[in-house]
C-alpha cells in the first residue's frame, strides 16, 4: 500500500501489491512458454493491478510490458493484440520529438565544410505481414529483438475468445506464438468468467488445455476498508467508521473497490456513520436506479422476470422455479427456455456463472434492487 502521504481525497486511496506482482513474474520465469490465467469477478481490481502493479514491477525488472483489453475488442482480438504490440514497437523505433526523428534519420549528403545537410526520409518500420496471425508472430519477434528484452504480454478478459465464432483459431495462434517465442515473451491472461476460463485452460479438449495455469486472483482485503475509514476520520474529526462493519459491506459489494469507495464518499458527504443505513440508502440512489431500470428495459420481458427470480434466491432450473415462472400468463416456460435466457444474460455480462454456485447476478447492488422490487 502507498503511504498516502499527500492524500487529499478518497480517490487518492490506492492499495498497491508489488510483492504479488513479483511472485507472478517469478512464476512465469520458472515456466517459459506457459502463461498464467488469473480469474476474479469483474471490477475487483484486476486491470488496476496489471496497470499499477505488474506493469511497473515488470518494467523495473527490464521486461517490456504490453497490455491489450480483449473485452473492448471482441470482434477482432488478434488485431487488438497486434495494435498494442505495434504501439510498443513505435515507442522504441519512432521518436516523438523532432530532435529524436532527426537523430534517427539517415544523412544523404553533406555540403562543403558541412555547410549544408540533406536529410533522407524519416525512419519507418519495415512492412509487417497483413495476415493477423503472421503479424502477431512477427511483432513479438521484432519487439523483443529491437528492445533487447523479454516482452510481458498482458491480455485482459481473455475468456471472450472462447465465445467468438473463430475464437479457437485465435487461441491456437496465441498458443503457438507463445510457445514458439518462449524466450521472447511471457504472458498473463485475466478473466472474469470462471466457467469460460476453466473450459479453456483445464477442461480436456479445451483450446488451452494444459497450457495456461489457472489461478484465483486475490481480491483486496481488510486493508482497503481500513484505509477508507482512516481517511474518513481525518475528514470528520468527531466521527469514526466501524471497520468491521465496513469489511462486511465490502464483502457484500463483492470486494469491488470502486463501489466501496463510492459508498464511503456518500457517507462522508452526508456525515453518516451507520454503514448498514448507508448501504440501504445507496441501493435507493436515484442515479443507480435509473441505470438499473435502463438495463432492465434493454432486456426481453422473460429475462427481466428470470433475473428477479434469481435475485430472490430461486434456483433457475428447479421444478418449483419453472412452476412459478409458468404462472405468468405471458410465458410458456421450459428448462430449455430458461437455459437459453440464462446464456443470453451471461453473454451480456449481467449474470456470471461460477463453479459450484451456479448463476449469480454480477452486481450485488443491482441484485438487492431486484430483490426489493
Amino acid at each position: 500500500m502507498n503511504d498516502n502521504a499527500h492524500m487529499i481525497t478518497f480517490d487518492d486511496i490506492e492499495i498497491r501489491r508489488p510483492e504479488l506482482a513479483k511472485s507472478y513474474l517469478q512464476l512465469l520465469q520458472a515456466q517459459p512458454g506457459r502463461p498464467i490465467a488469473l480469474f476474479a469477478p469483474r471490477r475487483v481490481g484486476k486491470t488496476f493491478f496489471l496497470d499499477q502493479d505488474l506493469t511497473p514491477v515488470s518494467r523495473k525488472a527490464r521486461f517490456v510490458p504490453v497490455y491489450a483489453d480483449l473485452w473492448l475488442n471482441q470482434a477482432a482480438p488478434l488485431a487488438a493484440i497486434n495494435h498494442a504490440l505495434e504501439e510498443a514497437l513505435d515507442d522504441l523505433t519512432v521518436p516523438t520529438t523532432r530532435a529524436g526523428k532527426i537523430g534517427k534519420t539517415p544523412v544523404k549528403k553533406i555540403g562543403m565544410l558541412s555547410a549544408s545537410v540533406e536529410l533522407g526520409d524519416e525512419p519507418t518500420r519495415r512492412k509487417l505481414p497483413d495476415d493477423p496471425a503472421l503479424r502477431f508472430d512477427t511483432l513479438v519477434a521484432r519487439l523483443a529483438s529491437q528492445s533487447g528484452h523479454t516482452i510481458l504480454l498482458m491480455l485482459d478478459e481473455v475468456q471472450v475468445l472462447a465465445e467468438l465464432a473463430d475464437g479457437r483459431s485465435a487461441i491456437a495462434t496465441i498458443r503457438a506464438v507463445l510457445q514458439k517465442r518462449k524466450r521472447d515473451v511471457l504472458a498473463v491472461f485475466t478473466g472474469s468468467s470462471q466457467e469460460a476460463l476453466a473450459a479453456m485452460t483445464v477442461a480436456s479438449g479445451g483450446p488451452m488445455y494444459q497450457f495456461a495455469q489457472l489461478l484465483d486472483f486475490p481480491t483486496l482485503g481488510i486493508e482497503y476498508p481500513k484505509a477508507l475509514a482512516k481517511h474518513f476520520a481525518s475528514v470528520h474529526a468527531d466521527k469514526t467508521l466501524d471497520v468491521d462493519d465496513l469489511v462486511k459491506a465490502f464483502e457484500f459489494l463483492g470486494h469491488k473497490p470502486a463501489l466501496m469507495k463510492d459508498l464511503v464518499k456518500w457517507m462522508s458527504a452526508e456525515g453518516v456513520t451507520d454503514v448498514q443505513f448507508a448501504l440501504n440508502r445507496f441501493v435507493q440512489d436515484g442515479r443507480l436506479i435509473a441505470g438499473w431500470e435502463g438495463l432492465l428495459a434493454s432486456l426481453q420481458p422473460f429475462e427481466q422476470v428470470l433475473l428477479s427470480v434469481i435475485a430472490k434466491g430461486h434456483a433457475p432450473f428447479a421444478k418449483g422455479t419453472i412452476t412459478l415462472l409458468n404462472k405468468d400468463p405471458r410465458f410458456t416456460v421450459s428448462v430449455s427456455k430458461v437455459r437459453a435466457a440464462l446464456e443470453r444474460l451471461r453473454k451480456s455480462g449481467v449474470l456470471a456463472k461460477t463453479a459450484g454456485r451456479g448463476y449469480l447476478i454480477d452486481d450485488t447492488l443491482f441484485a438487492e434492487f431486484l430483490k426489493r422490487h
